[in-house]
């Protein structure tokens, strides 16, 4: 049984910086993509960003391009997600997902996910 298991959330200030991080265990696969979404409340799940595990490709929403950066640690089959200049927009339950599939911010190729951590950016 694959599991992820996601730390790092919490309540920050406007312009603060959180970094997750996501840890994936009982699996086999060279090959995979870990991707994070997130959802607040009354809104529709949106993809934040993605990495692959061959050879480090990323991807980005438009709307966190030049404040999030994701990143990987395949010795320790960990991916995470620093997060900079963080808004109020940015409020919402935030997962982690893997699948075996080529990058992308559709979550439904993503088989696997992890609990969600709540990110809060308030004043």
């Amino acid at each position: 049984q694959v599991q992820l298991v996601e730390s790092g959330g919490g309540l920050v200030q406007p312009g603060g910086s959180l970094r997750l991080s996501c840890t994936a265990s009982g699996f086999t696969w060279d090959t995979y993509a870990i991707g994070w979404f997130r959802q607040a409340p009354g809104k529709e799940r949106e993809g934040v960003s993605c990495i692959s595990s061959r050879d480090g490709s990323t991807y980005y929403a438009d709307s966190v391009k030049g404040r999030f950066t994701i990143s990987r640690d395949n010795a320790k089959n960990t991916v995470y997600l620093q997060m900079n200049s963080l808004k109020p927009e940015d409020t919402a339950v935030y997962y982690c997902a893997m699948g075996r599939t080529w990058l992308t911010l559709e979550a439904l190729p993503y088989n696997y996910w992890g609990q969600g951590t709540q990110v809060t950016v308030s004043s």
